[in-house]
């Protein structure tokens, strides 16, 4: 690989088990999603994203509002107001012990090793930054948020689309070819690409039967650089 200068990450499938997500965050947050905005509607955080829920849904009433929060959910729509209120919920699951990250074995002894070399550690994902942060700060190896310069979520943009690696790379200040971005999913790594980006396509379950031109590799410890 040519010099990397800063690492940007998936979460699921990459650093985090995709069980994890589907069987333990989402189903924490799905349940309680009525009971939490119940406490804390008049919050201004929620306020405004109850506000946006029905701007985007096209709905009026609390009932509504929650039954489209519902169904983003159930259809795993990555949708700004969602993301956001999800990592709301999540918070308090954390805080009370209620939850722990999963995180592959391989993963916390690279990014301290990655982060000890000097280079950058980022994420990008469809959770709200603040997820994210939650997810890393409360791992099974501990909190790893010192290892990290910055989160990315869908308000830089679609994790398909090829602008928003530009405008990531931007936002890091630095070249695009110093950059490489670690994902489970081709047409990410695809639209990382032809932003510039190098590129490293984690195949955790085996090789994908598909031909591509990313390197791959099972294990954080298998990426050369």
């Amino acid at each position: 690989m040519a010099p990397v200068a800063a690492v940007v990450m998936d979460i699921e499938g990459t650093t985090t088990s995709i069980d994890f997500v589907m069987r333990a965050l989402y189903p924490y947050a799905r349940q309680r999603i009525p009971d939490y905005v119940g406490r804390h509607r008049d919050d201004p955080e929620v306020a405004a994203i109850l506000e946006e829920t029905r701007r985007l849904g096209g709905v009026t009433t609390e009932e509504e509002v929650l039954k489209q929060l519902g169904d983003w959910m159930d259809e795993d729509r990555k949708v700004a107001p969602l993301k956001e209120l999800q990592g709301l919920i999540w918070e308090e699951g954390y805080r009370g012990g209620e939850l722990v990250s999963h995180l592959y074995p391989d993963v916390a002894p690279a990014l301290a090793a990655w982060h000890g070399r000097g280079l950058g550690l980022y994420i990008y994902s469809s959770g709200s930054a603040h997820a994210q942060r939650l997810i890393y700060g409360h791992t099974v190896a501990g909190d790893l948020l010192p290892l990290f310069s910055g989160f990315f979520d869908t308000r830089v943009g679609h994790k398909r689309e090829t602008a928003s690696y530009r405008r990531i790379a931007g936002d890091i200040g630095l070249p695009p070819g110093g950059l490489v971005f670690l994902s489970d999913v081709r047409e990410e790594l695809d639209a990382a690409r032809r932003a510039g980006w190098q590129t490293v396509w984690l195949t955790r379950d085996g090789p994908p039967p598909l031909a591509a031109a990313h390197r791959r590799a099972t294990r954080f410890d298998q990426i050369p650089f």
